[in-house]
């Protein structure tokens, strides 16, 4: 991989790490209602790890 990153190749990576994270706290009664204990990953809808999944960034 090449020492320095283009500033496009950076923020398209940016932005598959904002991807990945978990939704916010208030997401979760806002969605499945009051009272309930979901995860709040549950809400994610791209599920990505640098492990797992290579992006084509």
């Amino acid at each position: 991989m090449a020492r320095h990153i283009t500033p496009a190749k950076k923020a398209r990576l940016a932005k598959k790490g904002r991807q990945t994270r978990w939704a916010p706290f208030w997401v979760v009664p806002k969605i499945a209602g009051t009272g309930k204990k979901i995860h709040p990953s549950v809400f994610t809808k791209i599920k990505r790890s640098w492990r797992r999944t290579k992006t084509k960034a």
